[in-house]
């Protein structure tokens, strides 16, 4: 039986093929490529307001293969569907149904082939409305593994009432990983910051896409007090680190 990882290498052409069809009209401009971490374990986490777009735009700048915490919903082909639906009518209104109409040949040939896929890949899949400590368990086994995860941070648009809406508020889980990693094995897990503006803009209209990537962020450096404590203190170390990017990324 073939790993994860030589299932990921068989299917890397067609999702770069995929990632450049998500990402039609736009331009990647990116910074700080070289704080990516090329082997062994890491968590990648960023803002995450482009739903479709964030995902391709990594499997195109992150140099080595990659792993991701995913809404369960899109391991379903008919889940799938209907996010694609909601996404279309979320920033094009009503015109976006038609579009979805339009469309729906070839979005039934993708999501077909993508929820069929991503189940080989080694996708770990997320309930958004409960909590559970399978996939935390699953992430955790990935690492152990030298691997690297994808954690973004949102439910993949933007939030107009935020006092940010370009990054969400994070939630625990990387914390709460890198603190276990550390505490139960004594793995240091490199957390490598990043963020993204662009990727709200819709499918098809032209844009660039600012990718802006930090040094990596280590537990280790915000310990003390206990497991809340610095589990709550690293947290907010990556939303602030995000947020500083992304304000970096609007000066460019």
């Amino acid at each position: 039986m073939a790993t994860i990882e030589e299932e990921l290498k068989l299917v890397e052409p067609a999702i770069q093929r995929i990632s450049s069809l998500a990402l039609l009209g736009k331009k990647i401009v990116i910074k700080g490529k070289e704080n990516f971490i090329k082997k062994g374990p890491n968590i990648i986490v960023g803002n995450h307001i482009g739903t479709f777009k964030d995902a391709a735009i990594l499997f195109k700048v992150v140099p080595r293969q990659i792993f991701w915490t995913s809404n369960k919903m899109v391991f379903d082909k008919h889940d799938l569907n209907r996010l694609i639906r909601k996404h279309f009518k979320r920033h094009m209104k009503n015109f976006g149904l038609f579009v979805d109409l339009l469309l729906s040949p070839l979005k039934s040939l993708f999501t077909s082939y993508f929820a069929a896929t991503i189940k080989k890949v080694g996708a770990i899949p997320v309930d958004m409305e409960q909590k559970t400590r399978t996939a935390m368990q699953r992430c955790q086994e990935y690492l152990e593994k030298g691997r690297a995860i994808i954690a973004l941070q949102g439910w993949g648009h933007m939030l107009k009432k935020d006092p940010n809406p370009y990054v969400h508020t994070f939630k625990r889980g990387t914390s709460i990983l890198s603190y276990i990693l550390y505490n139960e094995g004594g793995i240091s897990v490199p957390v490598t910051p990043i963020a993204m503006f662009g990727t709200q803009v819709p499918f098809l209209v032209p844009t660039k896409v600012k990718v802006n990537v930090g040094e990596p962020m280590y537990i280790t450096d915000y310990l003390g007090g206990g497991f809340e404590e610095s589990v709550e203190r690293f947290r907010r170390a990556l939303e602030d680190r995000v947020k500083k990017l992304l304000f970096e990324i609007l000066e460019w």
